[in-house]
């Protein structure tokens, strides 16, 4: 079996790990009312519009995807591009933490299974370091990193 095969069954292994799409459901059901309710959450709450729907419809096909499950985001929306897509919001450290707060809390009450939440939520925390696009981001290209 070629490496891309492996890859890519392991990560269709984790989509049905995690519970399908009735728990991607839940998981982003969860994310946003952690989202609305931590008080560590309010900046990045602040970033997004008061009514979510739209936003936890796209979370939704995103996270489905990037688990391994049926291509619903790239076959809607096209290739992710992220970073791209976050510029015009500032995420800091404080940003990426608080997300990763209220995912380890959604992730922690909805997926049965401890191994795939510690393996999705340290995916998540590499994704959401790389996210960071303020002068304190070490992935940052653009020479815009502080220098140690």
């Amino acid at each position: 079996m070629s490496e891309g095969v492996q890859q890519a069954t392991r990560e269709a292994a984790m989509f049905e790990r995690l519970g399908g799409a009735v728990i991607i459901d839940r998981l982003v059901e969860a994310f946003y009312a952690r989202m609305d309710a931590l008080p560590e959450a309010k900046g990045i709450r602040d970033m997004h519009a008061a009514d979510l729907g739209a936003t936890k419809a796209v979370l939704k096909l995103y996270l489905t995807e990037w688990t391994g499950g049926p291509k619903l985001y790239s076959s809607q929306r096209g290739h992710p591009r992220l970073r791209q897509r976050h510029m015009g919001f500032p995420i800091g450290a404080a940003e990426r933490d608080a997300w990763l707060l209220c995912m380890r809390e959604a992730l922690d009450q909805e997926v049965a299974d401890p191994a795939a939440r510690d393996q999705v939520f340290a995916a998540m925390a590499k994704l959401a370091d790389w996210m960071r696009n303020q002068a304190d981001n070490p992935h940052d290209t653009r020479g815009h990193a502080a220098r140690p």
